[in-house]
């Protein structure tokens, strides 16, 4: 039985995925993820959300009410060493997305605020890369719109890869309570890709209660919904692992608390093993 917090992919077609709040059974964030071969356009009407597009992989051009962006995105591979490209929409807007090659395009989403923003590029410069853990828990990660960046209301959006053999979003850490500063409360979902891609991934989500705890064995494409609870994943030997990261909450912050039982890890790492 596939798990409810598993959004499986479909293998092909324009849409790969697609979360709406009322499929989550949440409130903010809202995650699709499409295909597009060169040429091909996606024309969509932001309403009462703010958008982040972000080009995984291919090369397009985005226009919103007379502006354009052109020539977006460099990565065959989301496990290429570069950052995205990517754009900021708010409210109201109208946009399209052409295709100058195939590409592979993530909207992700959260209600806007009243606040007048406009239209962006993401610098892919300026985002803030950097190396997370150590031993088989390092992980690389890309911040495309953290919490510090101003410019949106109550979206954030971030990748990750994780090599063969690692763990990650770990030790376990949950952020489902608004108890600032100690922890703020974010939905979140993890859009998956592994390399090769026949490979999986697994992840586990659950509460201090275990009134949820779920374990989903992921495979590329797919999407994992953690509305609460600690949820690290782990990716095997010969599988390198990449996650897409979108947060919202009612709040624009992120604090999380690491699961008490697996916080001693990060005082004392684990030894290597010895025969």
């Amino acid at each position: 039985m596939v798990s409810p917090l598993l959004a499986k992919a479909a293998r092909e077609g324009r849409e790969i995925v697609n979360v709406t709040p009322a499929r989550a059974g949440w409130h903010y964030v809202g995650f699709r993820a499409l295909r597009l071969k060169a040429g091909e356009v996606e024309t969509l009407l932001t309403g009462a959300d703010e958008l982040c597009i972000v080009v995984l992989t291919g090369t397009v051009q985005v226009a919103v009410d007379g502006q354009r962006f052109e020539h977006l995105g460099q990565r065959n591979s989301v496990f290429d060493d570069l950052p995205p490209a990517a754009v900021f929409v708010p409210r109201e807007q109208t946009v399209c997305i052409t295709a100058e090659r195939d590409a592979e395009v993530a909207l992700c989403t959260a209600p806007a605020d009243d606040q007048p923003r406009q239209a962006r590029l993401i610098d892919s410069a300026g985002m803030r890369r950097s190396v997370r853990g150590a031993g088989s828990n390092t992980r690389y990660v890309c911040d495309i719109l953290p919490h510090d960046d101003p410019g949106a209301a109550h979206l954030l959006v971030v990748e990750v890869i994780t090599p063969a053999g690692h763990s990650s979003s770990y030790p376990p850490h949950k952020h489902d309570q608004e108890t600032p500063p100690t922890e703020t409360q974010l939905e979140e979902t993890y859009y998956h890709r592994l390399n090769p891609p026949q490979g999986f991934a697994f992840q586990r989500v659950y509460t201090d209660d275990r009134s949820l705890d779920e374990a989903c064995a992921v495979e590329d494409h797919d999407v994992v919904m953690v509305p609460r609870g600690y949820h690290p994943v782990v990716a095997p030997h010969g599988y390198d692992l990449y996650y897409l990261n979108v947060m919202a909450g009612p709040n624009r912050f992120w604090v999380f608390k690491n699961d008490p039982a697996h916080e001693w890890m990060l005082a004392n790492p684990p030894l290597p093993f010895k025969k």
